[in-house]
């Protein structure tokens, strides 16, 4: 018997008011994918991701993870069982140092009030502390570690994220336009960065724009438009298809951007 898709989701439904943003959608990801989500603004990306992270809990449909059903538990327990994500907007601590921003994904690992306080230990040594150094100086951060996290360069502050994502040890990882607001070096570095952590197996669904960056990491890609699911296909045949062409590009400069990838 196969093994269960690392992510699953089957007929998922979400409306705020009247407006339907998320109608029938339905894929899955199999262990080790890099799957892109891609599609116009508006076209339902983020929701799907708050509804699979537990932000939103679905009108209709289910969620699994690794063949368990997901679709109502509390988001902190989507954490703990392997499912983790970054933000489009930056979501870190800005008062907080690095290292304190870093280890907040620790406290998901940690069940029970006794848990909860094994990330911040009594000394400065204790092993939450060291393992989030050790991330960082994996990452090329570790001499910003004390540094307060809103003083830092966009840049950098997307790469914390990053980092405090896997602290919690995902096995898969949502990223929500992970590329946003960096420049061509920055971009490049987090495309190596994150090959290498889909090769220790970690499963991957980015939302992203940039179809270069899209190109270079991913295996396959989903289209939405106006929350529903308009192909799914590998990312070399995207240009094949006339009505992702139309809905998600819809004008000749958008055209353009597609063909560079």
């Amino acid at each position: 018997m196969s093994a269960a898709p690392a992510l699953e989701v089957v007929g998922l439904a979400k409306s705020f008011g009247g407006l339907r943003v998320i109608e029938g959608l339905s894929f899955s990801v199999r262990r080790g994918e890099r799957l892109a989500l891609i599609g116009p603004n508006g076209a339902g990306k983020t929701t799907a991701f708050n509804l699979i992270t537990g932000v939103y809990l679905p009108d209709a449909g289910r969620i699994l993870l690794e063949g368990e059903e997901i679709t109502t538990l509390a988001s902190r327990l989507r954490i703990r069982k392997g499912l983790a994500r970054t933000f489009q907007n930056i979501r870190l601590m800005p008062h907080l140092s690095v290292l304190e921003n870093v280890m907040i994904a620790q406290y998901a690992r940690s069940p029970g009030l006794r848990g909860m306080l094994q990330p911040v230990g009594l000394t400065r040594t204790n092993r939450w502390r060291e393992e989030a150094r050790a991330a960082l100086a994996e990452a090329g951060l570790e001499a910003s570690a004390e540094d307060e996290a809103g003083s830092l360069p966009y840049g950098v502050q997307k790469r914390i994220e990053l980092v405090r994502a896997l602290m919690a040890q995902p096995r898969v990882l949502l990223l929500d336009e992970p590329a946003a607001g960096l420049n061509a070096a920055e971009t490049e570095e987090l495309q190596r960065a994150l090959g290498a952590i889909a090769r220790r197996g970690v499963t991957l669904v980015v939302v992203e724009h940039d179809m270069q960056f899209v190109a270079g990491l991913c295996e396959r890609v989903v289209v939405l438009n106006f929350g529903c699911k308009i192909a799914d296909c590998a990312v070399g045949e995207i240009h094949n298809d006339a009505g992702v062409r139309e809905a998600y590009l819809g004008s000749e400069a958008g055209e353009i951007a597609l063909d560079a990838a």
